[in-house]
């Protein structure tokens, strides 16, 4: 796992942070994400609506993945970053091997998350980052997990 804390990929993850704010205020879970291309322009963004869709696949990095993909060649999202406020699920970094995105960052790792609440049955689940690497996704973080987590505070009871 890489750390490559750099003036970019705070702008991008505190960004994202703020999608999981959004989606928070929406009244959905707290994750956010964007789709970044190779000049550093910010493509598109998603927020999670698992609560408000009443769809379980509704995490962000899933539904920018099916936006991504709809929207650019596979050719092109192999160029791309996708910054996210928390550490992809495995569903979600299902979704981003099959999409070809090639660079993952995110600010608050999954184990962080998981020792700060209390959602004993995630915790069984496989890191994102094992996920990602295995399949040749080029993965950052965790970065500014305190500041990340501050989205999720009071959340998850």
């Amino acid at each position: 796992m890489m750390t490559e804390l750099n003036a970019h990929n705070l702008l991008h993850l505190r960004i994202a942070i703020g999608i999981a704010r959004r989606a928070r205020e929406h009244g959905n879970h707290p994750f956010g994400a964007i789709l970044v291309d190779e000049n550093d322009q910010c493509l598109l963004e998603a927020e999670n609506n698992v609560i408000t869709a009443k769809d379980c696949t509704g995490h962000a990095e899933t539904n920018l993945v099916r936006l991504a993909s709809q929207k650019f060649s596979e050719e092109q999202l192999a160029r791309c970053t996708l910054y996210t406020s928390t550490e992809p699920c495995p569903m979600c970094c299902g979704a981003i091997y099959w999409s070809k995105i090639g660079r993952v960052v995110f600010a608050l790792s999954a184990a962080s998350l998981y020792a700060r609440t209390d959602n004993a049955a995630d915790k069984k689940l496989p890191p994102g980052q094992t996920i990602l690497s295995a399949g040749g996704i080029q993965i950052i973080g965790p970065m500014i997990e305190d500041e990340a987590f501050k989205v999720h505070e009071g959340f998850w009871k």
